[in-house]
């Protein structure tokens, strides 16, 4: 096993036990029943900032994913947007693995698809 495969292993290890960021006082106010994304706490006494026991963690850098690992796919390999086939011959399917972009409609979805296929690339949204 090379130190690749054990950074992967590692980075999913993390991922599956990062705890959920929560908004502050969430589970308090109404209005941000539905609002989760993550904010700051700021207040001088917040017990959420200063990292007190029983409160919901705080984003912090310790969380980071090995820099070798960070921002690949489960695969191990680099993802790549592409909206249509002539951007796949820059690319290297043993390096990488295309996402069609969300705004290409069905028929040039169906030719990225195939010309994918053609030149051996995994499609992670192919559908």
């Amino acid at each position: 096993m090379g130190e690749f495969e054990r950074l992967m292993r590692l980075k999913e290890e993390m991922r599956r036990r990062m705890p959920e960021f929560v908004r502050f006082d969430w589970w308090r106010f109404r209005k941000f029943k539905n609002q989760w994304a993550w904010r700051k706490p700021k207040g001088n006494d917040n017990k959420m900032r200063l990292k007190l026991k029983g409160w919901p963690a705080v984003v912090s850098v310790g969380y980071r994913k090995p820099r070798l690992v960070r921002g690949l796919h489960p695969s191990g390999l680099e993802p790549v947007v592409v909206s249509n086939p002539a951007q796949l011959e820059k690319l290297n399917p043993s390096r990488h693995i295309v996402y069609i972009a969300g705004g290409v409609g069905m028929r040039k979805r169906a030719q990225i698809l195939a010309k994918a296929r053609e030149l051996g690339f995994k499609v992670a949204n192919g559908g």
